[in-house]
């Protein structure tokens, strides 16, 4: 597989994300441990070297299995986790903290539960209004210091907050949501960081599956997947999205690929420096994810993925756009 480049990271240029193996969408009772084990196994077969983890998915449960399943084979993989979205000092999980205490408390349970004695990249998961980034920033570059920590970075972070940070420590990389349904990126986030050299890492590349073509209704998702309530998948908006996914159809069938391949082809598109990291926790997505590697998609066809119109709908309803850093 080809590799691109976070910062001074060189990574395969498909990761495999791996909230999806501790419960969303869908309800813990019908995980299966095995199966994401297996899952990740396939996925380093096939040269994928970036696993994304954090320790809110779970929460803890992810960066379990995903150090079970590298035991053995770490040095096959850059291990991508994130802090920020735990308290321990009393507020548990989904409380904001990245001061410098919770940090340092956040990367040994980590660490602990991946079985390792590095991260290779460690995100902030949102800014924390309440710390200073300097603060967060100069936390991590003690962990770079210290050999705990490789490389740092940022996830929904504002242009003037990757700035601030990178003054006090290089950032690798920043994730944020970004596919052919989401691409507000495009107009000051990504100039910015190519002016930095800062790597970039889309989460959600397939739109929270919509792009894979396989949902037509949400009337199948289970009660509790919090799709439900997103309002890119409620009433007309959901009905004008799908739109999307046709014209993605259409180019499918003129390069005989999948909905799936086609979308992160054209991500693949951007740029040396741009990563996504597809999740799953099946063996058959992650084959048909990696496959997209080798989708080399003709001019004319990239201008028309251009040129088509983004999602309709906010991307997260208020309370979780809240908690984006803009």
């Amino acid at each position: 597989m080809k590799h691109a480049h976070l910062g001074s990271l060189q990574v395969s240029r498909i990761g495999l994300g791996a909230m999806t193996m501790a419960g969303t969408y869908t309800s813990e009772g019908v995980l299966d441990e095995a199966e994401s084990i297996r899952t990740i196994h396939r996925a380093l077969d096939l040269g994928v070297t970036h696993i994304d983890t954090a320790e809110i998915y779970g929460p803890h449960l992810s960066e379990q299995i995903v150090g079970r399943a590298v035991r053995g084979r770490r040095d096959q993989v850059q291990i991508a986790t994130k802090f920020g979205l735990v308290s321990h000092a009393g507020g548990g999980p989904g409380v904001t903290d990245s001061s410098p205490a919770n940090i340092r408390a956040a990367v040994e349970g980590s660490l602990r539960r991946l079985g390792t004695d590095r991260i290779d990249l460690y995100y902030q998961h949102r800014v924390d209004r309440s710390t200073p980034i300097e603060d967060t920033a100069g936390a991590v570059a003690d962990l770079v210091t210290e050999g705990k920590v490789l490389h740092f970075g940022l996830s929904e972070a504002s242009p003037d907050t990757i700035r601030r940070a990178h003054t006090v420590h290089p950032v690798a990389a920043l994730q944020t949501e970004y596919s052919l349904w989401t691409r507000d990126v495009e107009e000051e986030v990504l100039p910015l960081l190519r002016q930095l050299g800062i790597g970039f890492v889309p989460y959600s590349p397939l739109g929270h599956g919509l792009l894979t073509g396989q949902i037509s209704s949400v009337a199948d998702f289970a009660d509790d997947d919090w799709r439900k309530t997103n309002p890119r998948f409620t009433g007309e908006n959901f009905t004008r999205n799908l739109a999307i996914v046709e014209e993605v159809r259409a180019i499918d069938a003129e390069n005989g690929a999948t909905p799936a391949q086609t979308a992160l082809a054209w991500l693949l598109s951007r740029g040396e420096d741009v990563a996504p990291i597809p999740g799953t926790r099946r063996v058959a997505r992650v084959e048909e994810n990696t496959a997209a590697d080798a989708v080399e998609l003709t001019p004319g066809q990239l201008e028309r993925l251009d040129s088509l119109q983004p999602a309709a709908g906010a991307r997260h309803d208020e309370a979780n756009m809240a908690s984006v850093d803009r």
